[in-house]
C-alpha cells in the first residue's frame, strides 16, 4: 500500500462581532453553570465565562483573544498552536461545545475544587474530503491567578493525547488500482514507465508559489489546472517529512510537461512502472490522470486533487469500483515523524476488478483490419447469440470512442432493417421480382444508381438499387418502418453502462423522405455499434442489448431492455439476402467462408458545411458479428475479409 495525505482548503472564517455574540449564546445554552450566591455574600467567580470564552474565540478563529485567557507565556506560540489544528487537520470545520455530548453528562462539565478546575468540552471537525466528521471530547484544566481564572496551556487542550512537540496530521492508505480484464479474466493493462511528481511539504520554502505554479503548468499541458488552493491545504495537513505525491505522469507521452515541471522548485520526481496503460481498446478502457477540479466534479468524494483516477472510459465510469476508498487516519507525531500515535481511523473499502467481454483474439484482428487506412475508421465485433461486445477498435480518431458513439448516416446497409420491413409487412421475400431503374423521384426527392432493369429482390439488394428500395417504399407506411428499426434496437435504451449513441429514425413526414428513410438516407443516424447489433439481429432471429462489462454486481444495476425476435420467415428471407450480396454483390470481397452474410455501402454526408463520405461494412460470420464505419472511400468488404482471416 503507498501512504498519501488528503486534505482540504483550510483557513478559519472571520465571523463579525455580532455573529460572536451569537455563538457565545449557543454556546452557554450547551449548558451554563453560573457562580452559587448566598444571600449577603459576594459572588464566587465563576471558571464558566473563562471557558466559554476561550473556546469561541477558538472556533471563530480569533487566536490571540483565546490566546489572552491562557496561561501560556508566549501569548503568540498559543495562538499559533490554535491556528495550526485547521491547517494540520485541513478542517473545513471546527465546532466546540461544552459538555460531552453524552446526554445526563453536563452538570460534570465544570468541576471546580479551590482554585483549580476542569472543563469538559466537545470538539467536532469536519475533515471535508478526509472523510467523515471526527468527534472527540476534550478536557482543559484552569486555575486562578490573581484572582482571575484561566486555561492552563498544554497541547493536550487541542486533543488530549496530543504531547509537547507534535502535532496533527492526516494520512490515508490508498489501496493498489484493481485491474480491469479481458473476457479470459487477463488483465487489458500494460505496464508503462511513469513518474509520481510530489513534494516534501517539511522542505517547501514557499508551498503556495510552488503549487500555484504547479497549477500553471498542469493547465498548459492538457486545459484542465489542479485546484492549487486545495492542494495547498493537502500540503499543509501532510507529515512534513514524507513524500507527498501530486501526479503521475506516463512516458514518453508527458515528457514535454515533466521538463516543465522539473524547473519548478520544490517538486521532486519518483521513477516507477506500473500497469496503468490500455494495451488495446484506450477509448473504451480509459485513461488514468490528476484529479483536476472539472473531474473531481464527477468522482466526488473522496477523490482529491493531487490523486491519480480515472479520467476516461471504464477507468472513470468504475472509478469508485477500481480504486476502492482509502483508509483515513488521524494522527499524533513529532517532527521526525517516526513517533506516531493515532487518534482516529476510518477503513476504507477495498478495489475490485472489472471485467470485460473484450476477446483479445478478436480485437487484435479488428485493430490489424483498420490499422493502415488513411483515413478515421471504427469497428465492433459483437456476439449475436448473447449480445455480448468481443472488440472495439477506434483508428485515427483523437480518443474518441466513435465505434460506440459516432453519429453516421447508414446509407444502404440500413437497407436490412427496410429488406426485413418488407418481408414482415409487404408479403414480399427474396424471390420477389422488382425493378432497377437508373433514377426514380418519390415526393420530389430524386434517387440514382445504375439501372439493372427487372431483377428479383434479393439481387436487386445485392447489386446495391437505391432506386429498387425507394420506390418499395410505398408499400409501407411510415409508423411501420420506424417500428421495425426499434425492433432492431435502432433508438431505444440499451442499458449500457458505458455511453453510446442507438441511432436515430426519425418518423417521416413525407413520401420523400419515408424513401430516403427506407436507404439509410435523410436524417437517419447509427453507430457502428447499432449497425453491428442490426447484423446480429438478422443472423441470430433476435435483437439483443450489448453488453461490455461482466459480473451481477455491475449488470443488475442496469436496465437493460428485452431481447426482441422478428419473424422467422422474414429472417430466413433476410439471410438469403444477406448471403446473396456476399456472393454476388457488393460485399464479396469478404466471402472468405460459406458463412459470411453482408453488405458493404457508401454514404455521402454534409457536416459542419464540409461533404463527408462514410463506407461501410455490415455482416456476420457465425456466431460473430461486426460492422466496419471509415470515413473516406474504401473497399470496406477487403477490411472485412482482412479481419476475419487476419491476414491482407
Amino acid at each position: 500500500m503507498s501512504m498519501k495525505n488528503r486534505g482540504r482548503r483550510g483557513g478559519p472564517p472571520r465571523i463579525p462581532r455580532r455573529a460572536i455574540a451569537l455563538a457565545g449564546g449557543a454556546l452557554v445554552a450547551c449548558g451554563a453553570v453560573g457562580a452559587t450566591m448566598m444571600p449577603g455574600a459576594l459572588a464566587e467567580p465563576s471558571a464558566m465565562p473563562v471557558v466559554r470564552d476561550f473556546l469561541i474565540a477558538w472556533q471563530v478563529g480569533n487566536y490571540e483573544a483565546a490566546a489572552g485567557h491562557t496561561t501560556g507565556a508566549d501569548r503568540e506560540e498559543v495562538a499559533e498552536a490554535l491556528g495550526r489544528v485547521r491547517q494540520q487537520l485541513d478542517a473545513a470545520s471546527l465546532r466546540l461545545s461544552l459538555g460531552t455530548g453524552v446526554q445526563g453528562s453536563d452538570v460534570d462539565q465544570i468541576v471546580k475544587k479551590g482554585d483549580e478546575a476542569d472543563a469538559r468540552f466537545t470538539v467536532k471537525i469536519d475533515l471535508g474530503e478526509n472523510g467523515q466528521p471526527w468527534e472527540y471530547p476534550g478536557l482543559m484544566h484552569l486555575k486562578r491567578v490573581g484572582g482571575q481564572w484561566k486555561v492552563v496551556w498544554s497541547p493536550s487542550v487541542i486533543n488530549t493525547k496530543l504531547k509537547p512537540g507534535q502535532r496533527l496530521a492526516v494520512v490515508t492508505e490508498v489501496p493498489k488500482r484493481a485491474p480491469i480484464t479481458d473476457t479470459q479474466g487477463r488483465s487489458v493493462l500494460q505496464e508503462v514507465g511513469a513518474y509520481n511528481v510530489g513534494v516534501y511539504p517539511g522542505q517547501l520554502a514557499d508551498p503556495a508559489k510552488t503549487l500555484d505554479q504547479l497549477a500553471k503548468q498542469t493547465k498548459m499541458d492538457g486545459g484542465r489546472r489542479l485546484d492549487a488552493e486545495r492542494l495547498l491545504g493537502r500540503v499543509r495537513s501532510a507529515p512534513p517529512q514524507e513524500f507527498l505525491p501530486l501526479l503521475t505522469l506516463q512516458v514518453p507521452a508527458h515528457n514535454a510537461l515533466i521538463r516543465r515541471l522539473n524547473a519548478i522548485p520544490g517538486l521532486h520526481f519518483e521513477g516507477t512502472r506500473a500497469p496503468i496503460a490500455p494495451a488495446y481498446a484506450p477509448e473504451l478502457i480509459g485513461h488514468l490522470g490528476p484529479a483536476t477540479a472539472d473531474r473531481l466534479q464527477q468522482v466526488g468524494a473522496p477523490y482529491q486533487p493531487g490523486d491519480t483516477i480515472g479520467v476516461s472510459g471504464i477507468q472513470l465510469l468504475q472509478q469508485r469500483r477500481l480504486a476502492g476508498t482509502p483508509t483515513v487516519r488521524v494522527v499524533a507525531q513529532d517532527e521526525t515523524g517516526k513517533n506516531t500515535e493515532e487518534l482516529r481511523s476510518w477503513p476504507g473499502q477495498e478495489p475490485q476488478g472489472v471485467q470485460t467481454t473484450l476477446d483479445p483474439g478478436y480485437q487484435a484482428r479488428a485493430d490489424y483490419a483498420l490499422q493502415e487506412l488513411p483515413y478515421a475508421a471504427s469497428m465492433v465485433v459483437v456476439r449475436p447469440s448473447t449480445g455480448e461486445v468481443l472488440a472495439v477498435s477506434n483508428h485515427g480518431t483523437n480518443g474518441e470512442n466513435r465505434a460506440f458513439e459516432g453519429h453516421y448516416p447508414p446509407g444502404l446497409t440500413f437497407g436490412i432493417v427496410s429488406a426485413e420491413a418488407l418481408f414482415s409487412h409487404a408479403q414480399m421475400n427474396n424471390t420477389t421480382e422488382t425493378t432497377c431503374p437508373g433514377s426514380v423521384t418519390i415526393g420530389g426527392k430524386t434517387f440514382t444508381n445504375k439501372a439493372r432493369g427487372e431483377a428479383t429482390f434479393a439481387n436487386a439488394f445485392a447489386a446495391s438499387c437505391k432506386t429498387t428500395l425507394a420506390q418499395l417504399s410505398g408499400k409501407l407506411d411510415a409508423q411501420a418502418l420506424v417500428q421495425e428499426a426499434s425492433l432492431f434496437g435502432i433508438g431505444k435504451d440499451w442499458g449500457l453502462v458505458v455511453p453510446a449513441f442507438t441511432g436515430s429514425v426519425p418518423a417521416p413526414a413525407n413520401d420523400g423522405q419515408k424513401a430516403a428513410t427506407m436507404v439509410g438516407e435523410g436524417n437517419v443516424e447509427v453507430s457502428p455499434l447499432a449497425m453491428a447489433l442490426v447484423a446480429a439481429a438478422a443472423q441470430n432471429g433476435t435483437w439483443k442489448p450489448p453488453y461490455v462489462l461482466k459480473g451481477q454486481d455491475i449488470t443488475k444495476t442496469v436496465q437493460a431492455p428485452a431481447p426482441q425476435s422478428l419473424p422467422a420467415e422474414s429472417v430466413a428471407s433476410l439471410k438469403r439476402v444477406l448471403k446473396r450480396t456476399a456472393t454476388h454483390g457488393n460485399a464479396r470481397s469478404a466471402r472468405v467462408s460459406g458463412d459470411v452474410a453482408g453488405v458493404a455501402a457508401l454514404a455521402t454526408y454534409v457536416r459542419g458545411g464540409d461533404n463527408k463520405t462514410i463506407s461501410w461494412f455490415v455482416g456476420s460470420d457465425n456466431d460473430r458479428a461486426f460492422a466496419i464505419a471509415v470515413e473516406g472511400t474504401v473497399n470496406t468488404a477487403k477490411l472485412a475479409a482482412r479481419f476475419l482471416t487476419g491476414h491482407s
